[in-house]
Formats: structure tokens, sequence, C-alpha cells
């Protein structure tokens, strides 16, 4: 199964990522977790992404891209994978359905984590706290959610449109929220 997964930040979705990656013995591919580690690595990429998201801005489309497309093209995505942070644009969008095309394959499901954005601030508050991630400071924080509103919150409507979207609630307990995911992904296959 080829999904992705999609929310505000805060919202779970690598929490949940991870679950149903385990569940459905798929790769979990977080574009947040590449760049972080390019970061740690002190890498070119790295250094470059670095300053974009100590501003709580997106690494540019063309950087994102080529990791994303590197990613996928490795033996263990062979099979399936979920996308966590990408696609983030409409021109991801296209960049991720051409990548697809060329392997003969496209986007099973795409499931949407509908959260209550003052819980949303409160997890990233407490994960700040929690690992020390210099990138979530509450002023990052909310520059983020008008971000991911202005950006990324657009893809619903046209994932919607292709009869892809499933949105679940993200608030609750993790294994109430991994069962809504489950049941809304049985439900449409």
């Amino acid at each position: 199964m080829r999904l992705i997964m999609m929310g505000p930040p805060g919202a779970g979705k690598g929490t949940q990522a991870d679950i149903m990656c385990e569940d459905m013995s798929i790769p979990h591919i977080s574009t947040g977790d590449i760049f972080r580690a390019n970061v740690t690595q002190g890498t070119a990429l790295g250094i470059e992404a670095k300053r974009y998201m100590d501003a709580g801005e997106y690494v540019p489309d063309g950087v994102t891209n080529a990791m994303v497309r590197d990613r996928l093209a490795q033996p263990d995505c062979s099979t399936g994978f979920l996308l966590d942070g990408y696609p983030r644009t409409i021109e991801q969008v296209g960049e991720l359905d051409s990548m697809l095309a060329a392997q003969g394959a496209g986007i099973d499901a795409v499931v949407e984590l509908i959260v209550d954005i003052d819980e949303v601030v409160q997890r990233l508050v407490k994960r700040a706290v929690d690992q020390g991630r210099a990138d979530d400071a509450e002023k990052v924080i909310r520059h983020r959610l008008e971000v991911f509103a202005e950006q990324t919150a657009p893809l619903t409507s046209l994932y919607a449109s292709r009869g892809l979207l499933t949105q679940v609630s993200g608030m609750g307990d993790v294994d109430d929220v991994t069962a809504r995911i489950h049941a809304a992904l049985n439900s449409n296959a």
C-alpha cells in the first residue's frame, strides 16, 4: 500500500505513521527525519535545510523532491510506503505523481489527521521541552501552523477530488486514533 499521512505539525502523524508502517510492513518515509539526519550529520543539504527549518519555513521543493525521489527508488519501497511530511505543496503533488507514474504506481490513500489547534500547540510545546528541539519554539510553532494552512491544507481538496482522502480524528488516545485509521482504510479498500 502507498499511503500519505497528512495533518498540521503536532497532529501525531509520526506516531501514527510508525504504527501503521509496522502493521503493514512498509517503510515510513518522513521528510522531517531525513532533514534532521542531514542537519545532525552536517551535510550541505542539512546546512541548507536547517536555515529554513529554524525559521519555520519549508525546505525548497527542489531539494525535497530530489530526496524523496531517491528514497522511493530504494528496494524497500517497491511494495509500498507511507509518506509523512510530503507532499506539502501542489507542485510536490505533481512531482510525486510523476515519480510514481514512472514506476507504474500511484497513491492508494491519503489519511488526514484532524486535530484541535490548541491541542497541537500544547503537544508541540511539550515536545520541544521533552526533546530540546530548537525548531519547536512557540513563535516557530505558530508560524508553521500558518504555513500549513496556507500551503498544505489545499492539498486535501485535491486528494478528495481524486477519491483518495480519508479524514480521521487525531484527538485522544494513540490506540484509539490507530483504530480509527485502520477502520477508515479498511472501509475504503
